[in-house]
């Protein structure tokens, strides 16, 4: 997968007309890490590749999907869902170009003992969330409550925030940031 990441960056970078050097710029990271990810030598973690997309700009979902045009769509049926995790989290969003959007809304899956790292995520926004099967363990701040099926959570993305499977089975559940954050 890090070749396949690597060549498609390069893709992305060629078909924009930037170099290496004005992509790592752009996006504020070395040069070498441009080189290394497109490459293959590196495998980018989510929020590096973010960051190096932020520069195109391009988002997780169009970068993934392919589909670097903004086209108005409507509804998408299952297959069209945007598969933008990995390593034990399945974050499957609903369309690939949220340009100009103010919501993103994705399916989620955490494989039992999977957790979102052992930093706590910070960005501008809200978060809301809703289980539909498993067990959640959400962390806001200092405070945390595992969740059932039929809980939720919401609050201000700002705060540092933790998810983590913490029974035996898959979770899943719907949620939703705004604005959109990978």
């Amino acid at each position: 997968m890090d070749r396949e990441i690597g060549m498609q960056l390069r893709a992305v970078r060629v078909q924009r007309g930037l170099s290496q050097r004005q992509l790592a710029k752009l996006a504020a990271v070395s040069n070498a890490t441009i080189s290394q990810i497109e490459s293959g030598a590196v495998n980018p973690t989510v929020s590096m590749l973010k960051k190096v997309l932020h520069g195109i700009p391009l988002s997780l979902g169009e970068f993934f999907s392919g589909d670097y045009e903004i086209v108005e769509k409507i509804f998408f049926s299952a297959d069209e869902l945007v598969e933008i995790g990995d390593g034990g989290i399945s974050y499957r969003q609903v369309g690939a170009s949220l340009h100009n959007k103010a919501i993103q809304l994705l399916h989620e899956c955490y494989q039992p003992g999977v957790s979102t790292g052992k930093q706590a995520l910070t960005h501008d926004g809200e978060e809301c969330g809703i289980v539909l099967r498993g067990h959640l363990e959400v962390t806001v701040g200092k405070r945390s409550k595992t969740l059932k099926p039929g809980d939720a959570y919401y609050f201000n993305s700002n705060q540092p925030h933790y998810f983590k499977n913490t029974g035996r089975e898959t979770c899943e559940l719907i949620s939703a940031c705004t604005p959109p954050s990978f």
